[in-house]
């Protein structure tokens, strides 16, 4: 049976970065961590397409750093303009990759199915793909915060073949909709049932890993409450937004207690 992969503090720089100020921060915050990190942590950096290859060199050889794409197109190759596809990411050094962030679907009206081709297609290619799922703030007021989450994870992962997820290659990560960017951050109790939950469904979607799979936690990760946040049940890592893109904070909640 795999083990539970190493918590995993993944940064999301969204549109931000010039591909020198990629380059600063990535080389600050590895500088930060050399030595600091624990054994049991990894880093995940996700930088616009235009400074992947940049910070990739920069963090090369560099342990427990990694490397992600904050979207890709399911396609090998082909006449789609704006896009790149899976291999890119993999050529300019990524591993790792997002679907479903919330971002992508309500301000971008990506569909499920969209984000479940791109999820099995990633899958399929060999990269390691975090899916997104979470609640709007509407769908919790109106009791539907466990209905949300199950309806999300089973139609984002309908096109995975099921008997090949391992948690080398899948992770969950739970952003409360609401809770993104706007400073709010979710009780801990609210944080504990959501996971809760998304462990058991996931147990019963995968029967052979699910109790190892990754759950993250993203919604106004800060350096001040990620240390509480890390130590919930079920709660084996953080998606940080704007706490990513300045060294000092994120470099406190990778290192957090």
């Amino acid at each position: 049976m795999s083990t539970t992969p190493k918590t995993l503090i993944a940064g999301n720089w969204k549109m931000y970065k010039t591909e020198a100020e990629a380059v600063e921060l990535a080389s600050g915050l590895a500088a930060s961590l050399h030595g600091n990190l624990s054994a049991d942590r990894e880093v995940l950096l996700l930088p616009p397409f235009t400074a992947l290859k940049a910070v990739a060199e920069t963090i090369l050889g560099r342990d427990k750093m990694l490397l992600g794409g904050q979207n890709f197109y399911p396609s090998s190759e082909g006449a789609f303009t704006g896009e790149i596809a899976p291999f890119m990411l993999a050529d300019a050094g990524c591993t790792h990759a997002l679907a479903g962030h919330s971002e992508r679907r309500h301000v971008l009206k990506e569909s499920d199915r969209f984000i479940a081709q791109k999820t099995a297609f990633g899958l399929q290619f060999g990269l390691h793909m975090i899916l997104c799922i979470g609640e709007t703030l509407d769908q919790r007021t109106h009791g539907s915060v466990e209905n949300v989450l199950k309806g999300q994870l089973r139609l984002g992962l309908a096109e995975v073949n099921k008997d090949e997820v391992t948690p080398e290659h899948l992770s969950i990560a739970y952003e409360p909709v609401w809770a993104i960017g706007t400073g709010k951050v979710a009780q801990n109790e609210d944080i504990i049932a959501a996971h809760d939950f998304i462990r058991k469904t996931l147990v019963d979607f995968f029967p052979h890993c699910g109790s190892n799979l990754r759950i993250l936690y993203g919604g106004s990760v800060k350096a001040d409450n990620a240390g509480t946040i890390l130590r919930l049940d079920n709660v084996n890592g953080v998606l940080v937004g704007g706490a990513s893109l300045q060294v000092e904070s994120f470099a406190a909640i990778a290192t957090a207690a």
